[in-house]
């Protein structure tokens, strides 16, 4: 009988952010694949941890703030003890700020950067020295459109994902040769909590729908093919690269 690529049976994966929106939908479609999912979030949710064991696979969540970057090392370790490998990791939890560039306020350009950028980087290196030691992991980075382009009173969110995306391609230089792959999804108009105020603005909302060659705001749940295809061995080729899932925004 032939191998299913996609299978992720037996895999353990740690998906950042994962009690709500995006996270969650990452984590239960790599859940249906067969992966055991550790969540890393702030709060706990009793009800996306139920719906992610729905699919035969264990599930329970670590609450810590990603800002704490002094306490990353302990965090890991503690998983990897309970865990024994940690095969997959996603990092998907971020915030959003919105303001007139010319008066973004400096905390908020902190904040965002902390959690959008920094600790995305300083997750892959936690995580990425015990995959290397291990030589086999998976990395999966969430970027964004705005890793292409430039947005309106989103500077900081914009030089996140865009750093995310670049810093990812200099992991796979580094790594792929010795069994990790590190690559990214860019969500585009994703129908979330997060986008709750562009949805609401009838004019923004009329121009993005009349932007987006598939004529909707995309589901979470349109991500989850993607993220099993870069988490499977049928990725086991693909480094550095970074996947739009936008209904065709950036072909328009």
């Amino acid at each position: 009988m032939k191998k299913n690529v996609f299978d992720l049976s037996g895999k353990n994966a740690v998906v950042t952010g994962a009690s709500r929106g995006l996270g969650k939908s990452f984590a239960e479609s790599l859940a249906n694949a067969g992966a055991n999912i550790i969540i890393i979030d702030t709060i706990h949710n009793p009800e996306t941890e139920q719906a992610i064991r729905s699919y035969g696979v264990s599930c329970e969540t670590y609450q810590f703030d990603l800002a704490n970057f002094d306490q990353y090392s302990d965090l890991v370790e503690k998983i990897i003890t309970k865990y024994q490998h940690i095969d997959i990791l996603v990092n998907n939890a971020g915030i959003q700020r919105r303001h007139p560039s010319v008066d973004f306020p400096k905390a908020d350009w902190d904040l965002v950067l902390n959690i959008n950028l920094n600790a995305v980087f300083f997750m892959c290196q936690a995580f990425g020295r015990h995959m290397l030691e291990r030589g086999y992991g998976k990395i999966i980075n969430i970027a964004s459109l705005l890793a292409f382009q430039g947005g309106f009173t989103i500077p900081a969110y914009t030089a996140a994902k865009s750093a995310v995306s670049g810093f990812s391609k200099s992991l796979s230089n580094e790594w792929a040769s010795k069994g990790v792959n590190i690559n990214c999804i860019a969500p585009g108009y994703i129908a979330t909590e997060m986008n709750t105020a562009l949805m609401n603005d009838e004019t923004r909302n009329r121009q993005i729908l009349e932007r987006i060659p598939a004529g909707r705001w995309g589901n979470p749940e349109d991500l989850g093919g993607a993220a099993v295809f870069l988490a499977s061995p049928a990725s086991d080729y693909i480094n550095g690269f970074t996947i739009a899932v936008d209904g065709g925004w950036l072909g328009r």
